[in-house]
């Protein structure tokens, strides 16, 4: 180091040093919570300060947060826990997450867009707490009488009172504020809308309990700057990891968190990078324990819950459709598995035809016909994602001809054939008419009358990467159908169709030839009495390949959910402002109704507070100069440093949602309101912002609120809020209220 380098690294630590001693100053006399020192292989050695309101340390005043967080527990235990059985029927969507539940506890495989972790461990709540996995969990409303299903909202509801300490023990180690971590906490605590998403059987207290987790984590470790490489490093960077992997295992929105705890190790690894004491060889021990800690370890736990997932849904379900033939033949009871069919196609064949798009469907048709002003009033022709006997064709000759006594006759590479229906004995057809969806596309329909129709009907058989005269193998060959007349190929689109097509997904022929998976089809179920039979085991795929394939029909079953006819669509705009909520149960005064909706002061708080904590991060940015930032940032500047990460923990929970296309519901913005509610309490922290502490009367507004609200929650029966005699009366002060 040179002699300019050497002024300015003393200039730097003179400075930091210099701001540290002021934000000692301005801590209410608490002791000074870091000194400005670098991290150090060394410096477990290194004798740390005690922390204001450090669990650990035996002075009198240091026991207080432990009776805090005790009385925090106790609180958020009740508010949970509280008529936990009530109502005794099922609510909202506990008819998908319980219904789930059951099909791992009798081991029948399903397809959810979200990753398995949340389901699976409300079936072994279930399981643990005597549920037999019996209850249909039809629709909302059906009772569940005799069942035994506390277990499972008890487990949902013990998480979620998790969350209150959670943001406590977070608020306190950012801003070393006991009042600012109470106010956290007990935004959470008498959240109306928090409590009801706690107490069902339903993935939100389960990914919260996670993200919390992860963040909670986080901040543990960072406050372990001093002693790289001791055992509460080592313990808080890979719990960090553990709770990354749960969070992104129960649903797709644990990426979120996973985006802010690499941002915060990135600016970590930058300020190490940055240390002039710290040599080349100690930054890459820190490079790689973090490497290992938060993406080795989480991936490899991701990689365990579905390796889990897929051991223990063995048998066949009504989720086998969505996935390849490959991936079918592994389920016990699927007709795919063990066994044995024709290895090759041949003329007068009964077969299904599944599409090779993931989540693309089987080849499909019913007596249904298209709408007048859609394409031609013909039968429909739709891929459909399940098992069904309308599933199966006929492979016919060109000529309609059948030789029902000479030997098999085999399809090959560029033979013209008809499909003919087997349930309505149509063929299916297409012609100059656009598809319903997808206009550059012709239309598919269904066509002739036992199996009698025109030329429209033939199409030629190609095998993806074949040559003239190969045959066609079941399941194993990649098959095109291209239409003879119009010199289009056979598509599902993957667009679904609107109720008068059932909702299922539009077929058309595409005059694009390229080959893609959405013009690709296989051969599934073959049934020809004449031709020898071959075991299908030798198909089943690897673990590898279920695992992606299993992300690829997860991503586009959940962008594939849209809004349906007249279903109600929530805003993000609407969500911080509690504009709508959401119903839960019941609708008439003669119902047990529940609503979402969260209490208006925990609202108006965590609307504004980000707002706020913006322009402080604003203002403390501008008034440092440029090479003080990096100073402002290890001195522990509260809302740089602490209400700055919780912002940016929001806006990365809500943001996205705004680009979202899929259906969106108020309960969405719940992980993104943890962190206002966080960010609500360290913003608190700066007094200097308000000049008087307001603890009790924003502790006072609270109780008020859940007092007035909590039959939201804990259910409430009679006359609706309209009415004068309601116990809700005078309280619906928007018109978009529905209780």
């Amino acid at each position: 180091m040179d002699g300019k380098q050497k002024e300015h690294y003393t200039q730097r630590q003179d400075t930091s040093a210099v701001r540290h001693r002021k934000t000692c100053k301005t801590n209410e006399g608490a002791e000074c919570l870091s000194q400005p020192s670098s991290e150090t292989s060394n410096g477990a050695n290194k004798r740390i300060p005690k922390r204001a309101g450090h669990l650990s340390s035996p002075s009198r005043d240091d026991h207080v947060p432990v009776y805090t967080l005790v009385l925090v527990l106790v609180l958020s235990v009740c508010t949970r826990f509280y008529k936990i059985t009530e109502p005794p029927h099922v609510c909202w969507d506990e008819t998908h997450f319980g219904k789930m539940g059951s099909y791992y506890i009798n081991r029948t495989f399903f397809f959810d867009v979200h990753p398995p972790l949340g389901k699976m461990l409300i079936g072994l709540a279930g399981y643990l707490t005597g549920y037999d996995g019996t209850f249909p969990f039809i629709k909302p409303g059906d009772k569940y009488e005799h069942h035994n299903y506390w277990g499972m909202r008890a487990f949902c509801a013990a998480l979620g009172s998790c969350l209150p300490p959670f943001a406590f023990l977070i608020v306190l180690e950012l801003s070393h504020s006991k009042p600012a971590a109470l106010i956290a906490a007990s935004l959470l605590i008498f959240d109306t809308g928090c409590i009801t998403l706690s107490q069902y059987i339903l993935l939100d207290p389960i990914l919260m309990f996670f993200i919390m987790g992860s963040v909670l984590c986080m901040v543990r470790f960072n406050t372990q700057r001093l002693r790289p490489f001791s055992f509460s490093w080592w313990f808080w960077l890979l719990l960090t990891g553990v709770c990354l992997s749960g969070s992104l295992g129960v649903k797709f929105v644990g990426l979120f968190v996973i985006l802010l705890v690499g941002i915060n190790t990135a600016f970590d690894l930058w300020r190490l990078l940055g240390d002039l004491s710290l040599s080349l060889l100690d930054f890459g021990k820190h490079l790689l324990a973090r490497v290992f800690g938060l993406i080795m370890l989480p991936l490899f736990l991701y990689t365990t819950i579905f390796a889990v997932h897929f051991i223990v849904l063995n048998r066949s379900g009504p989720g086998d459709g969505f996935f390849s033939s490959a991936f079918q033949s592994r389920l016990i009871g699927n007709n795919l598995h063990n066994a044995s069919m024709p290895e090759y196609l041949a003329y007068g064949s009964v077969i299904t035809v599944k599409n090779l798009r993931i989540a693309g469907g089987y080849l499909h048709s019913h007596w249904h016909l298209y709408p007048e002003g859609v394409g031609a009033h013909q039968q429909q022709v739709t891929a459909y994602l399940h098992k069904d006997y309308n599933n199966l064709w006929l492979v016919k000759r060109p000529d309609n001809s059948d030789d029902l006594t000479g030997p098999p006759e085999l399809v090959r590479q560029g033979d013209i054939i008809r499909l003919e229906h087997k349930e309505t004995t149509r063929n299916l057809h297409s012609h100059f008419h656009e598809a319903p969806l997808t206009k550059k596309h012709l239309q598919v329909t269904g066509y002739g009358i036992n199996g009698s129709g025109d030329v429209n009907d033939l199409w030629q058989v190609e095998v993806c990467g074949g040559k003239k005269g190969d045959p066609v193998k079941v399941l194993r060959s990649k098959v095109r159908f291209l239409h003879r007349s119009t010199s289009c190929v056979l598509c599902s689109s993957g667009k679904t169709l609107p109720k008068w097509g059932w909702e299922q997904v539009e077929v058309t022929c595409s005059p694009y030839v390229k080959e893609t998976p959405n013009t690709q089809w296989n051969i599934e179920d073959h049934i020809n009495p004449k031709l020898p039979n071959i075991s299908l085991s030798v198909l089943k795929p690897t673990f590898l390949e279920v695992l992606w394939e299993s992300h690829i029909v997860m991503i586009r079953g959940n962008s594939g959910l849209k809004p349906k006819d007249n279903e109600m669509n929530s805003k993000p705009w609407h969500w911080p402002i509690n504009y709508q909520g959401l119903r839960f149960s019941g609708v008439n005064e003669t119902e047990y109704r529940v609503y979402l909706l969260g209490n208006p002061v925990s609202g108006f708080f965590c609307t504004l507070f980000p707002k706020i904590s913006c322009r402080i991060i604003t203002k403390d940015y501008l008034l440092s100069s440029g090479h003080l930032v990096a100073e402002s940032l290890e001195s522990g500047s509260v809302c740089f440093n602490g209400g700055g990460m919780l912002l940016l923990g929001w806006l990365l929970h809500y943001l996205p949602f705004y680009i979202m296309g899929r259906i969106l519901y108020y309960h969405h913005y719940f992980p993104a309101m943890l962190f206002s509610s966080m960010l609500t309490g360290t913003t608190y922290s700066r007094e200097s912002i308000w000049g008087l502490g307001c603890l009790p009367e924003v502790k006072n507004n609270l109780m008020n609120f859940f007092y007035l609200f909590h039959p939201l929650s804990y259910g409430m029966r009679g006359p609706l809020a309209q009415d004068p005699a309601s116990s809700m009366a005078g309280l619906r002060w928007m018109e978009s209220w529905e209780f």
